[in-house]
């Protein structure tokens, strides 16, 4: 957390692919390989025949990469995802296989997505080349609400992804996708939920949901933070902490026609944002940040939001999965007039009010010079 870097949207971007066994990520990623604008793709999967591409070959180029009729890459998880996406970078580097622009990484259903975004914020080699652009969740109309009650990994899929994915709504009833939308939209308040049906949908809508807007070849983190969805949700607090400011506190996610099952999975999920008036002292918070991780990592599902750091004049973009920080990274110019620090947080078991009061004792220590 101490060195900060500055913005390079130069490296490619990788979408993770994750969701619940039987969710239909197959479907939609054999699906998304066929569409023309898709050509200049590289895809991660576990087994080839998991997906069902054997008719879509065109070439085997090595032991683990083949060449898709749709003019896609496609290459296997061999052993590690460090040394596949090493590999993968050194073939287009030496021309041995197709240029490509993207990529996907296909995980197994009962994966957690986290360790897959860990190795693309912390290996440097692979950090250097790549940047995540987004975590894409497929959730099934029909089984979907069992699956976040009965499975941890579930929830988890759902609720780190920046784009999820409904499939089979159409044979789930009308009464259960509107149930199933409402939960995952208090779940994860800023992801959109898209629909696709029998795997078709238009690939444009699940992609570019990072930092770097390939629009304008610059960082969008407005787009990418969505502070708003937290706040049009109820989960946000207001404007700051130094004016004794009301607390709203909603728990209940929206979940009141449920009642308190604490046996549901995604009640155990907090989803906020934290607004911050005054400038934060860098190594303050990170210390604070730090100390969150050191007692509660596993549970800080991710952490995504913009400083304003009284040691830059430009504003701080931090972005965290449980205890795995990505470099924080500076930008040329804050995106608008709003320059308050706005800090998403995502966690499982951990309340606002826990992470709130942790903050303020690091405020109250940096306002009287102490050491924290």
């Amino acid at each position: 957390m101490n060195t900060v870097i500055a913005a390079n949207p130069t490296r490619l971007p990788v979408s993770v692919l994750t969701g619940f066994l039987g969710s239909g990520k197959t479907t939609l990623l054999s699906q998304i390989v066929r569409h023309p604008g898709m050509a200049n793709t590289a895809v991660i999967i576990n087994e080839f025949g998991e997906i069902g591409l054997d008719h879509l070959l065109v070439e085997k180029s090595s032991e683990n990469t083949v060449l898709l009729n749709s003019g896609c890459l496609c290459c296997t998880v061999r052993g590690d995802l460090i040394d596949t996406l090493r590999d993968l970078f050194l073939k287009r580097v030496r021309g041995l296989v197709p240029e490509f622009d993207r990529v996907v990484i296909e995980t197994t259903g009962l994966a957690d997505p986290a360790p897959v975004l860990h190795t693309l914020m912390n290996d440097p080699l692979i950090a250097a080349r790549f940047r995540l652009d987004g975590v894409i969740s497929t959730v099934d109309a029909v089984n979907g609400g069992d699956q976040l009650n009965r499975h941890d990994e579930s929830v988890k899929q759902a609720a780190v992804a920046d784009r999820i994915v409904l499939t089979k709504t159409d044979i789930a009833s009308a009464e259960a996708v509107a149930d199933l939308e409402d939960r995952l939209k208090a779940l994860n308040p800023a992801a959109p939920i898209l629909r696709a049906v029998q795997g078709q949908i238009d690939p444009a809508g699940l992609f570019d949901a990072g930092l770097y807007n390939p629009t304008t070849k610059s960082p969008d983190v407005e787009r990418w933070l969505k502070a708003e969805a937290y706040e049009d949700a109820g989960h946000d607090h207001g404007h700051g902490h130094d004016h004794g400011h009301e607390h709203q506190h909603d728990h209940d996610h929206g979940h009141h026609h449920h009642g308190h099952d604490r046996n549901r999975h995604d009640d155990h999920i907090t989803a906020f944002c934290m607004t911050i008036d005054e400038p934060l002292v860098w190594d303050a918070f990170a210390t604070w940040i730090e100390t969150l991780i050191t007692l509660r990592g596993p549970d800080l599902l991710r952490i995504k939001g913009i400083l304003n750091v009284r040691e830059s004049d430009a504003p701080v973009v931090v972005h965290g999965v449980q205890h795995v920080f990505h470099p924080p990274v500076r930008l040329e110019a804050w995106p608008s007039d709003d320059h308050r620090s706005r800090i998403v947080f995502i966690t499982r078991d951990v309340s606002r009010e826990t992470i709130e009061a942790m903050y303020e004792a690091y405020r109250e220590a940096a306002a009287a010079g102490d050491t924290i």
